[in-house]
């Protein structure tokens, strides 16, 4: 009889879960519908995902008509410094904070505390009259330093929670063995630190490839513009481009699903991940 209840509550979660997923996974479903409608046609009574008369048009018309591949470069290039940053300045200021006492420490953290406190939109106007004053409006540079002052207080958080758990016998162990502070930063910390580490280049790539607003405001050359920004562009005030934009939004998210599947493993990693031998 238990078996039988056991196996009842199974066959609930499961239907449950492909439920959700079902909720989860129709939208995706449809954008790439409309990606393989030929034209701009969004509205359409057939269920089919693949349409009867499905075409890869959109694809090669965003990419020979469009400035898609700038977009791309630029985005790739913006994202990559934003994740380069936060994780260089993340792991080295959280471990300061995490080891070290010095004058200041406790108002440093509830300062970066306190910003996370405000949603990204009321910072905007401070970020850009700082930008403006630095002459870096239009510029790939202002855009960097805006994501990584929005990114940077949740990741040193993170990075200083983190090292706080990992116990500072084994720095000591270091140390003794004739390791210096730096060594035993780069050869013990590191690489025990790694999850904390992927989930702080994962949330600086996620700020910078997906955000929009700061980009519109401060990107106003079109071959200056990031992905978010050059696909809005494909939305006008009298017409829309379905096709491109849902076939737009598909390679977009290639290479967010690439960085996801091949950093994996690192989410689930343990804490003492390769301290221990035997």
């Amino acid at each position: 009889m238990r078996n039988k209840t056991t196996s009842l509550q199974y066959i609930m979660i499961y239907l449950i879960l492909i439920m959700f997923s079902v909720v989860a996974l129709y939208p995706v479903l449809r954008v790439v519908t409309i990606s393989l409608r030929p034209g701009n046609n969004l509205l359409n009574e057939s269920l089919r995902i693949i349409p009867e008369d499905a075409t890869f048009d959109n694809f090669i018309k965003l990419f020979q008509e469009k400035p898609f591949l700038l977009w791309l470069r630029n985005s790739l290039l913006v994202t990559s410094i934003v994740t380069i940053l936060g994780v260089v300045l993340a792991s080295t200021a959280g471990y300061a904070f995490s080891r070290y006492s010095f004058p200041g420490r406790k108002a440093g953290l509830m300062s970066l505390l306190v910003t996370q406190m405000f949603p990204a939109t009321m910072l905007l106007l401070p970020l850009y009259i700082m930008i403006a004053k630095l002459h870096l409006v239009n510029s790939m540079l202002g855009l960097v330093i805006m994501y990584s002052a929005t990114a940077l207080p949740f990741c040193i958080w993170m990075m200083k929670g983190y090292y706080d758990t990992i116990p500072f016998s084994l720095e000591e162990s270091a140390r003794v063995d004739g390791a210096g502070r730096f060594r035993s930063f780069v050869t013990i910390m590191l690489p025990l630190a790694a999850p904390a580490l992927v989930i702080t280049a994962l949330f600086s790539f996620m700020t910078a490839w997906n955000e929009y607003i700061v980009a519109a405001q401060v990107m106003l050359d079109e071959n200056l513009f990031t992905l978010p920004v050059g696909l809005k562009s494909l939305q006008g005030n009298m017409s829309t481009e379905w096709g491109m934009y849902a076939a737009g939004s598909l390679v977009v998210s290639i290479p967010v699903i690439i960085l996801f599947l091949s950093l994996s493993k690192w989410l689930v990693s343990g804490l003492t991940l390769g301290s221990v031998k035997g």
